[in-house]
């Protein structure tokens, strides 16, 4: 027997056709190779369908962990081919997802007379080729890519059983929307889609890093060459860095060429794993916004003379999202409240902020609204 549809599929389908539709168009108009063709809202649903059953089985007790792409053969560099397509089936990928569950590895899918089949894997995929990933049981990530070896994705759609969330494009040209959201949003300039500029987003990776460490953790943006942020934490700080631990700092000033950017990738990977391993550590991690780490394990205090912080705007960068004036405990536990008093009375800072449950919270202050703004970023991280 053949599973029943998966709702949220047909349901985003039209959406998501939509959203590769409009970027393929753009990208032609800015003279850019467009070598896979959008996708329709049918062939987006059935690949949908079948992630979503395929996460809800279990191969000798194993989650599976698959990445599908859409793309002929032809269009993938390197492409590891099977002799026997397999059909586009759930059972068919559980059996098959062992092979293909590390980072970078797609599944490749495409259609013939007889319907959507997979062909083998890729690792490199032209850009705009849409990819839906499987997060967790029934937890799916559609996402585009945008080409070249950098691994970097756009996410278009989270959907999660019967909930769906489309993300807004539009979030990131709204008043104080901050850079590291423009960035996770993907939208920010046409510069982000060349090599140098994209091959690295220190923030966005210590987001994801901290993340995915699980335990939950607090990282602190202040400007660099102002002590300031010290007025808003207990003394003395238990980890204070002396002096100013400038790995991350200096391979961000370096630049790389030719066959060395690899090298300095590699690196600047393992420097991003060290801070945002810190963030594990009770209280919060300082780094100035040009990357030298001051201090972690950091109790933060309302300043002196300082009102405490009542509320916070909170908002979500998904389509039909309503922003809300909350207290700042309704958003989660003490770290959610520091990071809000810290971001409330050092205006010029932003606070990181990792849930054990996954959520991810950028607080920023407004000075739109005047006063300090939660944007909800998890979806933009998976």
């Amino acid at each position: 027997m053949t599973e029943p549809g998966y709702p949220a599929a047909r349901i985003v389908a039209p959406k998501v056709e939509a959203h590769f539709a409009q970027h393929a168009e753009e990208a032609r108009r800015r003279g850019r190779e467009v070598r896979v063709p959008p996708p329709d809202a049918d062939t987006i649903e059935a690949i949908i369908d079948a992630a979503f059953w395929a996460s809800l089985r279990r191969e000798e007790s194993y989650v599976p962990k698959i990445s599908l792409v859409l793309l002929p053969p032809e269009a993938a560099d390197h492409p590891l081919l099977f002799e026997r397509p397999l059909p586009l089936q759930p059972d068919k990928l559980v059996k098959v997802a062992p092979a293909v569950e590390r980072a970078g590895i797609h599944l490749g899918v495409w259609r013939n007379e007889e319907g959507l089949f997979v062909w083998g894997t890729a690792r490199v995929i032209p850009a705009l080729s849409i990819v839906v990933e499987v997060a967790a049981p029934g937890l799916l990530v559609v996402k585009h890519h945008r080409g070249g070896e950098s691994g970097k994705f756009v996410n278009v759609a989270v959907l999660e059983g019967d909930q769906i969330k489309v993300v807004d494009e539009r979030a990131s040209s709204l008043p104080d929307c901050p850079p590291l959201l423009s960035s996770l949003l993907g939208f920010d300039s046409p510069a982000s889609w060349i090599k140098r500029f994209d091959s690295v987003n220190v923030l966005v990776q210590l987001a994801v890093s901290m993340r995915a460490h699980g335990r939950g953790g607090l990282l602190l943006v202040v400007p660099a060459g102002d002590a300031g942020w010290q007025d808003s934490i207990v003394r003395p700080i238990p980890y204070a860095v002396v002096p100013a631990f400038a790995e991350l700092a200096e391979l961000t000033r370096d630049t790389a060429t030719g066959t060395d950017v690899r090298l300095w990738q590699d690196a600047v990977n393992r420097a991003v794993e060290a801070v945002a391993g810190l963030t594990a550590v009770d209280g919060a991690t300082v780094l100035t916004n040009t990357y030298e780490l001051m201090a972690f394990g950091a109790k933060i205090a309302r300043r002196k003379g300082s009102p405490q912080v009542e509320q916070v705007a909170v908002t979500e960068p998904v389509e039909g999202n309503v922003a809300a004036t909350v207290h700042p405990t309704q958003l989660g536990g003490t770290r959610h409240l520091s990071a809000a008093q810290f971001v409330h009375d050092q205006q010029r800072g932003v606070a990181l902020v990792a849930s054990q449950d996954g959520r991810f919270t950028v607080f920023a202050w407004s000075p739109c609204e005047g006063m300090v703004h939660a944007h909800r970023v998890e979806t933009l991280l998976l």
